[in-house]
Order: C-alpha cells, then structure tokens, then sequence
C-alpha cells in the first residue's frame, strides 16, 4: 500500500475507516493468529466476530475454512468488511464468496448465540460499558462450553504506543475523566478476568502476543492512530491542529533514521467459556 500524506484535517467517517482497514487495523495480525491456532479455527468452526471492525481477522478465520459471522456498529467499517468478503474475478471469471459469510450491523439476539462455538472481542479500544451487555447475551445464549475471546492492551511498560494514547487522555481531560471512556481500558492484569466473570463467563487461559505499531512515514502513524478513536474526545475538547501536533512530537523517539515509526506493544487476551 502506497503512503497517502496527511493533511492535518480530521477525515470524515469513510476516510477514517478506509485508514483503519488499510494502516492500523493490520497491527493485530499476531494476535488474531496466536488466538486461532490456540482454538484450532479451521474447517467445522462456526466463529462471531463482535466489533469486527473492517473484517480482517474474519477474513484469516474463513482462509483457515471457518463459518464466520461478524457483527459491527460503525456502518463504513461494515461496508468495507463486506468489500472484502465480495467475490474477486481469476483468469476471468468470479470466484464465489466463502460458504457461511455474514456481516451484519448491531448485534444479534440472545437466541442468535445458540450458532456459535467461537466469540471474539478483539477490538482493545471497545468501550467496556458496550461490551459487557454483549459478553452477557453471550453467556446466556451461547452453548456450554463455547470459548469467548477477550482482547486489550498489555501493560503499559511493555507497551510503546501507552505514551503516544496518553496525549488523548491528558488533552481530553477538560471533558473529565469519562470523555477519554476507553484509551488503555482493560490494561490491569486482571481487567480481563474481572471482565469475563461480571459477564458470567469462566475464564479458561489466557496469553500475551507481540504486535508491533510499524509505519512507513509519520502520516501514516499520524492516520492509523487516529482511526481507532481514540482521540476523539481529545478534539472535541480541544482541535484536530493541536492533537495532530501532540502525536507527532509524542511519535518523534519512535521514528528511525529513513523516516520510518515502529513502537514496540504488547497486548493480553483471555480465553473463556460459557
């Protein structure tokens, strides 16, 4: 993918997705992989993706043969999910989706849960005050026995990109502490735990993953960084100018010699079960 140089303008809705789905959503892979080889996904495994934001873990669970269903509430993720999942045309003619593909905006009923053996939350900058409602409808709808994947940042020593987010806390902080909601949510050892039990889950292992933030150009930190959200209550409280600004200065020890940003992150997640 090919650099765009940032403007300094807060992309509309569709310019931050499309910098989600093509800069930072990828910074994850590690952690989908680590997971899916850990559940063994693959051909028989029926898989919900809560907050699947522009569908590329559903994408690595069906080229392992999984039956994926991804559920997301920001309508151009969605559409850039379903983008991904259309039939592409080879030597000439067109390929058929994947069998069992869905994606579908909200989240689906209580009953609903009953399809799945395999739930992920993989998304470290959902809100917990989302989440746990949905992990409850889970844990009442699912079948005994079904794992539920809970994802979230690693602590902050062993997690560059903490310095970087601390910017949105401290300049959302006029707002007061809830405007910055989810920054480093569920980066406490036990966070996830807690998490999982409050919903009725049972928590059966957990693990650390390696997912280094690696750019070509500090624009394109600049974007990937500002796709996830969660610097918005930080512009709201003060201007995309100077937010813009903060994270670069907050980006300069983690830029190399060609120009390049790489922070080094380390992220949890737990494995529960209904």
């Amino acid at each position: 993918m090919a650099p765009t140089l940032y403007r300094g303008s807060r992309p509309g809705a569709e310019g931050r997705a499309r910098d989600w789905a093509e800069i930072q959503e990828r910074m994850l892979v590690p952690l989908y992989e680590t997971v899916y080889d850990r559940l063994e996904v693959g051909t028989g495994t029926r898989l919900l993706g809560l907050g699947c934001g522009s569908g590329l873990a559903l994408l690595l669970a069906a080229a392992r043969g999984a039956a994926v269903t991804g559920c997301e509430a920001d309508g151009q993720r969605l559409a850039l999910a379903r983008r991904r999942f259309q039939p592409q045309p080879q030597w000439g003619r067109r390929v058929r989706p994947a069998a069992g593909t869905h994606l579908v905006p909200g989240l689906p009923g209580v009953a609903e849960y009953d399809a799945y053996d395999v739930v992920t939350a993989f998304d470290p900058g959902e809100p917990v005050a989302e989440l746990r409602p949905a992990l409850a409808a889970v844990a009442v709808g699912a079948p005994r026995g079904t794992a539920v994947v809970l994802a979230g940042w690693g602590p902050p020593e062993r997690c560059s990109a903490s310095r970087v987010l601390r910017v949105a806390e401290r300049l959302a902080e006029p707002r007061g502490p809830a405007s910055f909601g989810y920054g480093m949510r569920l980066s406490g050892r036990d966070d996830l735990v807690d998490l999982a039990r409050d919903a009725g889950l049972r928590p059966d292992g957990s693990g650390r993953v390696s997912c280094p933030f690696g750019y070509p150009d500090l624009d394109s930190a600049v974007r990937g960084l500002l796709s996830t959200g969660l610097f918005d209550a930080a512009v709201d409280a003060t201007d995309q100018q100077q937010v813009d600004k903060e994270i670069s200065e907050a980006l300069h020890p983690f830029r190399r010699a060609d120009g390049s940003v790489r922070m080094e992150n380390v992220f949890r997640y737990v494995v529960a079960r209904v």
